[in-house]
């Protein structure tokens, strides 16, 4: 690969050629150079938030209408140009922990965050001893509970609560340099608000947000005020396709490109300068790769201003 081929694709428009590109050795690195170079800074500045190595493919481990073991899903995220892996699992997959950190590291995929228990058990002592062995680092993902208060008191309480359960975890994880992300899963403690709240009473620099667009229907409104609220402490935000009124019609998971406010939420992220690991989601019983992409093929074409057709997903009619 050289410089003119990649210019030539740029300068002519052919994004496909581009995106094929991408997934050489240094692609990604000399394309943001190129799209600066002919004064396409925002440009480059989407290309870097969107680009494949920063994409992690989330809940594509029990979700995968395939089953793919450890070996499998790697090779077919290296073959995507996904360079990162949030890891969810089932009962299950407790004998292939170790099978896949393992296959992550031959195919040079980075354990970007690891589904996690939501209080110190066995369970989780085992994880962390697990990830220290290994010498990796991911982000925690943990839910949480709680209803919504009727009273100040009652707020308080549950703030105080849920720290309470969240500090151990916190604090083990710093032991072995990971940071924990709350994870809105609906409720009382899916309300960014209420996760801030926690993230000052617990006061520890190594818990943040990972939130969540396809649990978050009903904050489609809201999302500019949250995500600038959120923004400090926020560590990864997973994409979904958004549809109006989308969980109560039945459509909570949708391919990136085919929600109509899709072009208003990448708006809004591109206004919010924030940077950091972006979600891709399969969470459905289709085939993860056929999902993964989908969404890939719909987030190209909205970050790259919807030329061209709407692609036709494969996995989601």
């Amino acid at each position: 690969m050289d410089r003119a081929s990649i210019a030539d694709s740029i300068l002519a428009g052919s994004l496909g050629r581009v995106f094929h590109l991408m997934r050489l050795p240094g692609a990604e690195k000399l394309l943001w150079v190129w799209l600066a170079a002919f004064g396409l800074q925002a440009q480059a500045e989407d290309f870097q938030l969107f680009a494949r190595s920063n994409l992690v493919a989330w809940c594509i481990v029990p979700f995968d209408g395939k089953k793919r073991g450890p070996e499998e899903r790697a090779a077919m995220l290296e073959k995507l140009g996904l360079r990162r892996l949030a890891y969810d699992y089932r009962a299950e997959h407790f004998p292939t922990f170790d099978d896949e950190i393992a296959a992550l590291k031959r195919h040079h995929i980075e354990l970007t965050a690891w589904w996690f228990p939501g209080t110190l058990n066995e369970e989780a002592r085992h994880i962390l001893a697990l990830l220290k062995k290994h010498r990796v680092h991911p982000q925690l993902w943990v839910m949480g509970q709680g209803k919504a208060a009727g009273t100040p008191e009652a707020q308080r309480a549950q703030i105080l609560s849920e720290a309470k359960r969240l500090r151990p975890i916190a604090e083990e994880a710093a032991k072995i340099g990971c940071q924990v992300a709350l994870y809105n899963h609906g409720g009382w403690f899916g309300d960014p608000e209420n996760q801030l709240a926690i993230i000052e009473e617990l006061n520890l620099p190594n818990v943040g947000i990972v939130y969540n667009l396809h649990h978050a229907h009903d904050q489609i409104a809201r999302f500019p005020e949250l995500l600038e609220k959120m923004k400090p402490h926020l560590l990864a935000l997973n994409l979904n396709g958004m549809i109006e009124d989308g969980e109560r019609r039945g459509r909570k998971i949708v391919p990136i490109g085919q929600g109509e406010l899709d072009p208003k939420w990448l708006e809004i992220i591109r206004q919010s300068g924030w940077h950091g690991p972006i979600g891709i989601l399969n969470h459905t019983d289709e085939d993860a790769e056929a999902r993964l992409r989908d969404n890939l093929a719909g987030l190209e074409w909205l970050v790259y201003g919807q030329r061209g057709p709407k692609p036709v997903p494969s996995s989601w009619k």
